[in-house]
């Protein structure tokens, strides 16, 4: 599902040049449960954004799903990205003029999926907000936006799923619910998992933890 080589990745500041990553090798199989680990700076983040196709890399490849992604444009990548990936982010990233079930809705959207609003609302309510379809991001708590990005994230039935830091701005109890239904909703649709985490509680759940350490992987 993915394969990183000897991936590097440098970024200028200045005139100085900051390397964030450095040589970074690993493959993901089909319907794998992945961490990345590590501190603030260690790349975490950035590592993600190549894996998906969101930034390229400055050396290395990336192989997504058996399609390779430097020498794809931006708009095969957005493409190859709105096919087979889903997202979800600490900030939720929901459009805030667009209701929870329009926001689901985006991804069948841009692909002219017939029936969007049906599975919008079957997601809404898997995540159990149903009753809130019709709400905006500011009427809806921390947690509830979370639960409609997960319903988001999955609703173009992606092949592999990328988490980044999914419960770094909800408190303990939300999070935990809000896992819960991330691995539910992982489970019952066999999607390939990535999440980056600093709880390391929560990588203790996956198959596999990625350690990572000054750009570099100090443990797999």
């Amino acid at each position: 599902m993915l394969e990183v080589h000897n991936l590097s990745k440098t970024y200028s500041s200045g005139a100085k040049e900051v390397q964030v990553l450095k040589n970074i090798d690993f493959t993901i199989n089909a319907g794998d449960i992945i961490s990345i680990v590590g501190p603030s700076g260690s790349g975490k983040t950035t590592l993600l954004g190549l894996c998906a196709g969101l930034d390229k890399a400055t050396t290395g490849s990336v192989k997504l799903n058996g399609v390779a992604l430097e020498p794809l444009s931006e708009d095969e990548r957005a493409t190859l990205r709105n096919d087979c990936v889903g997202f979800i982010f600490q900030n939720f990233q929901l459009i805030p003029t667009l209701t929870a079930m329009e926001n689901v809705m985006v991804p069948l959207e841009l692909r002219g999926v017939t029936g969007s609003d049906k599975k919008a609302m079957d997601l809404l309510e898997k995540v159990g907000l149903a009753a809130r379809h019709d709400h905006y991001p500011t009427q809806l708590s921390g947690g509830e936006q979370q639960r409609v990005s997960l319903a988001r994230a999955f609703s173009n039935d992606p092949k592999i799923l990328f988490a980044d830091e999914p419960t770094g701005n909800l408190d303990e109890e939300t999070g935990q619910k809000v896992e819960e239904l991330l691995f539910r909703l992982n489970e019952e649709m066999g999607t390939t998992l990535v999440i980056v985490t600093h709880d390391l509680s929560l990588a203790a759940k996956t198959n596999r933890i990625i350690k990572l350490q000054g750009g570099r992987i100090v443990s797999s």
